[in-house]
């Protein structure tokens, strides 16, 4: 046999090997291929999405109301009636500005009474000095008396009694000395509690002139021209000092750790549509809320133009990132029942498992998850009635594809 002829031999040896271990091999791959295409089309094809996080950008908007950096009640300082009123609703004033006048005729009576009694008080320590010169000349009789009667006794010349006399005669007039001066003590402290009187009229009767207090603008105007004011309880005017305005939020507990002092707010009002102002958080309440589990927040608008009035309600967005932002489902993959939220997470051995879950915040399309889910788990987009503890299926991606 030569060796092309030996060679052919081999060639169609292994041609038939081949074809006898190829064969049966194909075939029972179709076979297996063809009973999992079948097992296939009897499970459920379920549309499945994998498990991310929330965007870095953390969405905060809030409702806020705007109020007053200061505002303040004018009250009368003084009884009387309205003399003048030179400023009304809306107008801006200025620190110091008169804004009215009070007429009090009873303090001006009072004014000169109180300097009537410090002329009375200044005629009264004259006179009490000039009993004090008069007590000082009466005792330096009585002292000289004295020196003489005790000379004249110790010689024998007088008797003993005209000395005791004249030593106790010296005695009263010291005494009555140091009581005229105590007189002018207190003459002088009357002078002072009367001027003290005087000077408190002249201050109250400065408050005639009702003057603001800051910078700002009128408010409300409570009286006219004529009306009676009482001290105190008479409200004239309501000033607010508008330059710049604070807006309060609520802070949901969720999102406390995202606000702090110094971020930067915008805020939106309805009357000014297409328009955004930009506050600073200028101090947080650092605190909960037990009623509404929310802190409050404090955002302080510069209002220079005047365009934004005290009271008006705003939308505040103290939107920022996060750190670590939470993990997001869409809100159809949560399915509720009588032991709380839950979400069919598939298993690696493509069976489905209800996880018990945390939800936090809700937006609507989406949920935030709290506990219960990790980052990259497959779970159910919206679980049917396929979806249920330990059923096989047949997952499916946003693509249509197994």
């Amino acid at each position: 046999m030569t060796i092309a002829a030996l060679l052919l031999l081999l060639l169609a040896l292994f041609v038939v090997a081949f074809l006898a271990g190829y064969l049966p091999l194909q075939q029972r791959e179709a076979t297996l291929r063809a009973e999992t295409e079948a097992q296939q089309r009897g499970l459920p094809h379920v549309s499945v999405i994998r498990v991310t996080r929330g965007p870095d950008q953390n969405e905060i908007k809030l409702p806020g109301t705007m109020q007053a950096l200061t505002e303040a009640p004018i009250l009368a300082r003084t009884d009387g009636y309205l003399k003048r009123r030179l400023v009304d609703i809306g107008d801006r004033v200025r620190t110091g500005q008169i804004m009215a006048e009070v007429d009090a005729p009873e303090l001006d009576q009072q004014i000169h009474q109180a300097e009537a009694a410090i002329e009375q008080a200044n005629a009264a320590i004259e006179q009490a000095q000039a009993n004090l010169e008069q007590g000082k000349a009466n005792r330096e009789l009585a002292r000289i008396t004295a020196e003489r009667t005790k000379t004249l006794t110790e010689r024998g010349i007088s008797p003993q009694q005209e000395g005791d006399q004249s030593r106790a005669q010296l005695a009263a007039q010291d005494a009555n000395v140091q009581a005229l001066e105590k007189a002018i003590l207190a003459q002088r402290s009357n002078l002072t509690a009367v001027k003290a009187n005087l000077a408190r009229l002249q201050e109250v009767q400065g408050y005639r002139l009702v003057k603001a207090p800051f910078d700002g603008v009128i408010t409300q105007r409570n009286v006219d021209v004529g009306a009676l004011v009482s001290t105190g309880s008479t409200l004239l005017y309501r000033i607010a000092q508008i330059g710049t305005l604070r807006t309060y939020v609520n802070v949901p507990q969720n999102n406390v750790n995202s606000v702090h002092v110094g971020q930067t707010a915008a805020l939106t009002v309805s009357h000014l549509p297409g328009r955004s102002f930009l506050g600073t958080v200028t101090r947080t309440a650092n605190a909960l809320d037990p009623a509404t589990r929310t802190m409050l927040v404090e955002v302080d608008v510069p209002n220079a133009d005047g365009a934004l009035f005290p009271g008006t309600y705003a939308v505040v967005d103290l939107s920022g990132s996060r750190a670590n932002p939470p993990l997001v489902v869409p809100a159809a993959a949560i399915v509720f029942l009588t032991n709380g939220a839950q979400v069919a997470v598939v298993q690696p051995d493509l069976t489905v498992h209800l996880q018990k879950i945390t939800v936090g915040r809700d937006y609507g399309d989406r949920v935030e998850i709290l506990q219960g889910l990790t980052e990259g788990a497959t779970i159910v987009a919206a679980p049917g009635d396929a979806a249920r503890e330990g059923a096989k299926i047949v997952p499916v991606g946003r693509d249509g594809r197994p």
